[in-house]
C-alpha cells in the first residue's frame, strides 16, 4: 500500500462494522504505546458511535476513517475539540498498514482538512516520550514540540501544528 493511496472519510454510521473490526484486530498492538480503551469500550460500542456521530452532527469534533485502495478501514484520524479554531489531533493506524507513511499521508490530509473545512487554523497533540512513530509522523507534518506532559503516567510531549489551507495535504519536502 502507499501512503498516497489512502483517503481519509467523514465517519457515518455505516462505518460501525469496520470500525468494530478495526479495534478489535488492533486492541493488542494499539495497547503497546497509548492506554487501552478497556472492555466496555467494545461491549458499549453502538452508543459510543451514535454519542461520537451526535458530537460530530453540532461540529464539536471531526471523526474520520482512514481507508485504502481497496476501501478497507486501515486508520482513524479525529479532531477533538474544536474550539476557537482550534482542535485536538488523534490517529490511530492499523498494524497492517504501520511503517509505511500511512499516518504521515493521513495526517497530512487531515490538516488540510482542518483548514480549509473544518476552518480551524491550528491544531494540537500529545504523544509519549517512547512513541517514536508518532513523533516523527507530527514532526514530518510541521508539527513543533510546545512542552512536556504526562499521558497515564508516562513522560510525553505536546505539539502545536498550522493547519494547510493553501496546498493540497502533502508533508513538508514531499512535494504536492
Amino acid at each position: 500500500m502507499l501512503p498516497g493511496v489512502i483517503k481519509l472519510e467523514r465517519l457515518h454510521a455505516g462505518h460501525a462494522a469496520a470500525l468494530l473490526a478495526f479495534e478489535r484486530e488492533n486492541r493488542a498492538y494499539f495497547a503497546r504505546s497509548v492506554p487501552d480503551r478497556g472492555d466496555a469500550y467494545f461491549d458499549d460500542f453502538a452508543s459510543r458511535l451514535r454519542a461520537l456521530l451526535a458530537e460530530q452532527d453540532a461540529g464539536v469534533c471531526h471523526f474520520h476513517v482512514v481507508v485504502d485502495d481497496r476501501d478497507d478501514l486501515v486508520g482513524r484520524v479525529n479532531l477533538l475539540d474544536a474550539v476557537e479554531g482550534t482542535a485536538e489531533l488523534g490517529y490511530r493506524i492499523a498494524e497492517r498498514a504501520a511503517g509505511r507513511g500511512v499516518a504521515t499521508a493521513a495526517v497530512a490530509q487531515a490538516r488540510r482538512l482542518a483548514g480549509t473545512v473544518y476552518g480551524l487554523s491550528a491544531l494540537t497533540a500529545r504523544t509519549t516520550l517512547d512513541n517514536v512513530a508518532s513523533r516523527t509522523v507530527l514532526e514530518r507534518n510541521g508539527f513543533t514540540v510546545v512542552g512536556d506532559v504526562r499521558l497515564d503516567g508516562r513522560p510525553g510531549l505536546r505539539y502545536r501544528g498550522v493547519t494547510r489551507s493553501g496546498d493540497c495535504g502533502a508533508p513538508p519536502g514531499e512535494g504536492r
